[in-house]
């Protein structure tokens, strides 16, 4: 589920509908959760489907660490690619705001920790990065995680709309991560090794 002060707008002809910010979300504030309505799919289930299907699905979909494809009920599935992202993911199924979101500003990924398929060219931000490769989680998880730390800490602090999608139990770990009495995991956990035959798919 997305973060309740965000809408769907359309963006360029180029890019399309993105999801934005409606009110401003501060640093540290859970964004997007994998929630109980997003839709599991394997690859066979991709597989037997229509074409019509597949192509959907390869559209609006992200890839867990067991390689199945992911598709957001709500407006999370627009959400857009950027080199310089303003939300990371996390290894506990949640999105983190890695800096302030100003209101009129998207909410924006970088697809190179989803477990893309294959690389694609993305639009020119300016930045070295040009292409996101399927293994770009293993060349840039250190990285993200440390963008990911510097505001893990607010994640306690912040009023976080989407904690009732939380469980108490992921709540305390996150409390013992802010407290330090505990590691926080590192992004690569979402790492799907694929095999070669995936790629002919």
């Amino acid at each position: 589920m997305i973060h309740p002060d965000t809408e769907l707008r359309f963006i360029s002809n180029e890019i399309g509908y993105g999801v934005v910010a409606t009110k401003l979300i501060p640093a540290g504030t859970i964004t997007w959760v994998h929630d109980k309505l997003d839709q599991e799919f394997s690859p066979l289930q991709l597989q037997q489907m229509e074409p019509i299907y597949q192509q959907i699905l390869d559209t609006y979909t992200f890839r867990n660490n067991k390689g199945n494809y992911i598709l957001c009920w709500d407006n999370g599935r627009y959400v857009n690619h950027s080199f310089n992202s303003n939300c990371l993911t996390t290894a506990y199924d949640f999105e983190i705001a890695i800096r302030n979101i100003q209101p009129g500003e998207q909410l924006t990924d970088d697809y190179g920790y989803l477990n893309i398929p294959l690389p694609f060219r993305a639009a020119d931000e300016g930045t070295r990065r040009k292409i996101v490769y399927p293994d770009d989680l293993l060349k840039y998880y250190k990285v993200w995680d440390n963008k990911i730390k510097k505001v893990f800490g607010n994640i306690t602090k912040q009023q976080q709309p989407l904690r009732p999608l939380l469980d108490d139990e992921l709540w305390n770990r996150i409390s013992r991560i802010v407290e330090g009495k505990e590691e926080m995991e590192s992004i690569l956990s979402n790492f799907y090794h694929s095999t070669p035959a995936e790629s002919t798919v």
